[in-house]
C-alpha cells in the first residue's frame, strides 16, 4: 500500500461509517416528519462514532481527536464568539422588524415552571438566561461532542495537511451542511421559509463557522473548544434568542440558523480568519 493509499485509508473509512450511521437515523427522522431530542442527539453521535471506528479499525491513536484541555483564552473565544456573532443579528432583527421581538415567548414559560406570579421579564432575564447559558450549556456538550469528534477532533487534522486552512474549513463546512440536508428537508429542522432560501442560508452559516471551528481547532490543540462553541452556538441560539423571536413573518428570514442574518456575519468571521490566517 502506497503512502498516499494508507492516508487516504481512514477518510474513507470515516466517511464510510458516516453515511452508514447517519442514514438510518435521518430516515427515521424523515419519516415520522420531525426530529425529536432523541433522534437529533442519536444524530449528533454519528460523527463522533465514525471516528471512534475509523481509529479502531485504522489502529490510529485515539489522542489524536484532540483530548487535551486547551489554554484558557481558547476556551473564552469558544464561549464569546457566538455572542459577537449572533446577538447583534437579533438586537437588529428586533429594532427594525415590528413584532419581531417577543419576550414573552422566553419569559412566561420559565416564570410558569418556577410559579413565578410577580416579574417574571426580571426572572427570566436575571435567572433564565444564566442559568440557560451555564446548565444547558454543559448538558448540551455531550451531544455536541458527538459531532465535533468526527468534525474537528478526527476530520480537520487530517486535511489540514493536505489543503491548509481555507481548503479544510471549506471542505468541512460543506460535507457538515450537507449532513444536515435530510433533516432541514424532510423533517423540521428549518424556520419554515422556502427550501431554497433556508438551505442556503444554512448552508452559508455552516461553512463560514467550520471557519472559526478550524481556527479554533488548529490554535488550540484541542477539540474541546470547538465542543464548546457549538454547545453556546445552539443554546444561544435556539433556546434563547430564537425562543424570543416571531416565528411568522419577516422574522425567520433574518434569524434563526436559516435566516441571512447568521450567514452574513458568520461570512464576515470566515473571510476575516481566512485573511488574516
Amino acid at each position: 500500500m502506497t503512502d498516499a493509499q494508507s492516508s487516504k485509508r481512514p477518510l474513507i473509512w470515516f466517511l464510510f461509517w458516516l453515511v452508514a450511521l447517519s442514514a438510518p437515523v435521518c430516515s427515521l427522522s424523515v419519516a415520522i416528519g420531525s426530529e425529536p431530542p432523541m433522534i437529533s442527539r442519536m444524530l449528533m453521535w454519528c460523527p463522533g462514532t465514525a471516528a471512534l471506528l475509523t481509529c479502531l479499525i485504522c489502529h490510529l491513536d485515539f489522542r489524536s481527536l484532540g483530548w487535551s484541555w486547551p489554554r484558557a483564552r481558547h476556551l473564552g473565544w469558544s464561549y464569546a464568539l457566538p455572542w459577537l456573532y449572533a446577538v447583534p443579528v437579533y438586537l437588529l432583527a428586533w429594532a427594525m422588524i415590528p413584532g419581531a421581538f417577543q419576550w414573552d415567548h422566553f419569559s412566561a414559560p420559565l416564570a410558569a415552571t418556577f410559579k413565578i406570579t410577580t416579574h417574571p421579564t426580571a426572572f427570566a432575564a436575571f435567572f433564565g438566561i444564566p442559568t440557560t447559558m451555564v446548565f444547558i450549556v454543559l448538558g448540551t456538550m455531550a451531544w455536541t461532542l458527538g459531532e465535533e469528534l468526527g468534525w474537528r477532533g478526527f476530520l480537520v487534522p487530517r486535511l489540514y495537511a493536505r489543503w491548509g486552512y481555507v481548503g479544510t474549513s471549506f471542505a468541512v463546512g460543506l460535507l457538515w451542511a450537507v449532513w444536515h440536508y435530510p433533516v432541514l428537508l424532510g423533517a423540521d429542522y428549518n424556520a419554515g421559509t422556502p427550501a431554497a432560501y433556508a438551505i442556503s442560508c444554512f448552508t452559508v452559516m455552516v461553512v463560514g463557522l467550520s471557519f472559526v471551528m478550524t481556527w479554533l481547532r488548529m490554535a488550540s490543540g484541542s477539540v474541546w473548544p470547538c465542543v464548546i462553541l457549538h454547545a453556546v452556538h445552539n443554546t444561544l441560539i435556539q433556546g434563547v434568542l430564537d425562543a424570543s423571536t416571531a416565528t411568522d413573518g419577516r422574522a425567520p428570514y433574518v434569524t434563526t440558523e436559516f435566516g441571512f442574518g447568521l450567514a452574513v456575519t458568520l461570512g464576515v468571521c470566515a473571510v476575516v480568519l481566512a485573511s488574516n490566517r
